[in-house]
């Protein structure tokens, strides 16, 4: 499940069982605020890595079992640490979280769709794999699948904010494939329209589904509460990928969101996902 923007973080989910309540709560806590660090406010990007390092810091004294340092969220860290070791999660997962939003600060384009494979292997992925190991269910293949959902997901979010992360000077489509389809990344601000603009979003959207429903076994193989709430983040993504498709493409007009009337919808077919 993605960090950014966190439509699909789990944190108030009444799916969610009571016992991981709190974990979750305390994850979400460290990725909201190293997200906030990279992309809030008004600090120059020298300070903003200064702080996403003094986080990896603490992460790193988490690891070692020496005592945090002093920081301006000493609870946050403590809880955080207690997390870690009660799931016997380890470290790598957040650190690659600060990877990736350390990148955010420094990366505002990306040539290939390698690229961008290998942020969201750092931004979405290590959400899901934390999510598996508090559950109790970190497996390989179940690693592979929460990967190929995570990063669909992330995805989506880009294709559906791409004039958001425009103001932020931010470009998440490849230049590769803009240049395939005879666009570019100068002139994306003026919120392109026709026949070549709708190619590219189609070729992009067609990607997230087809890795979404790559993963989307996970949701039958996981049992009771954690598949139930996969099956509606699985079909929460893919009505997402139906609204962009919907409006034409041109997220530049309208982002695309789900809305109350989408719940039934989900339901309907979360409760009809075949196994």
């Amino acid at each position: 499940m993605p960090i950014d923007h966190y439509e699909n973080f789990p944190v108030a989910s009444l799916l969610l069982p009571r016992r991981l309540r709190a974990p979750v709560a305390v994850v979400y806590r460290f990725a909201r605020s190293a997200d906030d660090i990279a992309d809030e406010g008004e600090a120059s990007a020298a300070e903003r890595l200064a702080a996403l390092r003094g986080y990896d810091e603490q992460l790193a004294r988490i690891a070692a079992g020496t005592p945090l340092a002093e920081s301006p969220q000493p609870q946050l860290f403590s809880d955080l640490a207690r997390v870690i070791g009660d799931f016997d999660l380890g470290v790598k997962p957040f650190r690659d979280l600060l990877s990736a939003f350390s990148q955010d600060t420094v990366t505002p384009r990306y040539e290939s769709f390698e690229r961008v494979l290998d942020y969201c292997s750092r931004s979405a992925n290590p959400v899901g794999r934390i999510m598996l190991g508090l559950y109790r269910a970190d497996r390989d293949e179940y690693r592979h699948w929460s990967d190929q959902i995570c990063t669909a997901l992330q995805l989506i979010n880009f294709w559906q904010d791409v004039a958001v992360d425009l103001a932020k000077d931010r470009i998440y489509l490849p230049e590769e494939d803009l240049r395939r389809f005879g666009l570019a990344a100068d002139t994306l601000a003026s919120a392109p329209g026709g026949d070549a603009w709708r190619a590219l979003m189609a070729f992009e959207c067609a990607r997230a589904r087809a890795l979404m429903l790559s993963g989307a076994p996970l949701a039958r193989a996981l049992p009771g509460r954690i598949g139930l709430e996969l099956r509606f983040v699985v079909q929460g993504g893919l009505r997402i990928l139906e609204k962009i498709e919907a409006v034409g493409y041109d997220v530049f007009a309208r982002r695309p969101v789900l809305g109350r009337a989408d719940w039934a919808t989900l339901a309907l077919r979360a409760f009809r996902m075949p196994a």
